[in-house]
């Protein structure tokens, strides 16, 4: 199958496609067809952005906080970017292993373009390893580990005009990692009216992010957790640089939403949720949304049972005493922690089952039955 005729079909699929078929079956789900097609074997040889020149043709890149130094032929930890003779190279630029057409709840984003879709993209690698990854069939290979298909920019605005597709999501893996594709894809359909959000760990240098808040709409962060110690252990990261990183988003006036994946045992104290909350409180603001998501073991995390339901609705119960507007509770379906409520007057503007919308109350981004703004992008 064609490259084209397999991007034509994606309007018809249901589930995560992965570039390469059923070798990413944990990723695919229930897909009964990962559709075959020609792919691309080379990698791309774009030179990247945000590194420095060192003596010896060794280079130290500037894009996220590991500020890895790499010799000639070497690669970053990411194991996208490679030093070709003093030149960093990206090798994933136009180079996608996985994309779907995503409800934009399951980004999730719930403060923007409610019920709309994104056209979803990733390419491989990542610069921190979680324990708990989801999508660690890609995030934790090198590019040269799946298969990939060739997706220029132009022909991902070509395909959103087509079928309507009002964003795009760079999600899935880091997209921190495809920088520069993902920057100028941005830059790229935009043209067409396009909106671009990222969906991000947040692990990233200010020089690059600022850039990037130039064009992009809208940036979700997985915050992995409050506390330094977990995210050296589990996250393979470090916490300060994400919360930089956040502040400068909120800032910079970008729409911007937290996520926060509560794992039993190791980040769902009480004193932990309530730390976090007064941190939002006081260094973004209130109307921040943060979604405390349900854990499932995965990956190098099978010893652990899923998150009960309890324990996030105890995580939404702090953020409410602590005067957060719009805390979440994800990953449980039907609780009513996924509903967008009024602050003012206590009713359901939005409500939500999974990724999907059952009410929708807003009126020119207002409360529809008492007139309270509701912050976010709506149209």
């Amino acid at each position: 199958m064609k490259r084209r005729s397999f991007i034509q079909r994606l309007g018809a699929a249901t589930g995560l496609i992965c570039v390469g078929g059923s070798a990413y079956e944990m990723i695919c789900g229930s897909l009964e067809n990962a559709y075959a097609f020609g792919y691309v074997e080379t990698l791309s040889d774009i030179e990247a952005r945000h590194y420095e020149k060192l003596p010896d043709d060794v280079i130290q890149c500037h894009l996220c906080p590991r500020e890895c130094i790499v010799s000639d032929v070497e690669r970053g930890f990411c194991g996208a970017r490679e030093n070709r003779k003093g030149y960093y190279k990206t090798l994933v630029y136009n180079r996608i292993c996985a994309l779907n057409i995503d409800p934009i709840e399951k980004k999730p984003l719930f403060h923007f373009l409610p019920g709309t879709t994104a056209f979803s993209i990733a390419t491989a690698g990542c610069n921190v390893n979680c324990k708990f990854c989801q999508n660690w069939n890609i995030s934790q290979v090198r590019p040269e580990q799946v298969q990939n298909l060739e997706l220029t920019s132009g022909e991902i605005a070509a395909e959103c005009v087509k079928k309507s597709i009002p964003t795009v999501a760079y999600t899935y893996s880091e997209p921190v990692i495809f920088y520069e594709y993902m920057y100028d894809t941005v830059v790229r359909i935009s043209k067409d009216g396009i909106r671009n959000v990222v969906i991000t760990g947040g692990y990233i240098k200010e020089k690059p992010l600022r850039e990037l808040l130039e064009v992009v709409d809208a940036i979700k962060v997985d915050l992995k957790s409050f506390s330094e110690q977990y995210y050296k252990d589990i996250v393979n990261g470090e916490l300060k640089p994400v919360l930089d990183a956040i502040k400068i988003i909120h800032e910079s006036g970008k729409w911007l939403e937290i996520v926060y994946l509560v794992v039993p045992t190791l980040n769902d104290s009480d004193d932990e949720f309530r730390a976090l909350c007064k941190w939002i409180k006081t260094e973004l603001s209130v109307d921040v949304p943060v979604h405390f998501t349900r854990f499932h073991p995965t990956y190098l995390m099978t010893n652990l049972p899923p998150t009960p339901t309890k324990t996030l609705e105890k995580a939404l119960e702090i953020a409410h005493a602590e005067g957060l507007h719009y805390p979440y509770i994800g990953n449980v379906p039907g609780n009513s922690g996924e509903n967008t409520v009024c602050p003012n007057c206590g009713e359901t503007v939005i409500g939500r089952f999974g990724f999907q919308i059952t009410k929708n109350n807003l009126i020119d981004g207002k409360c529809g039955s008492c007139g309270r703004s509701i912050p976010g992008i709506w149209k």
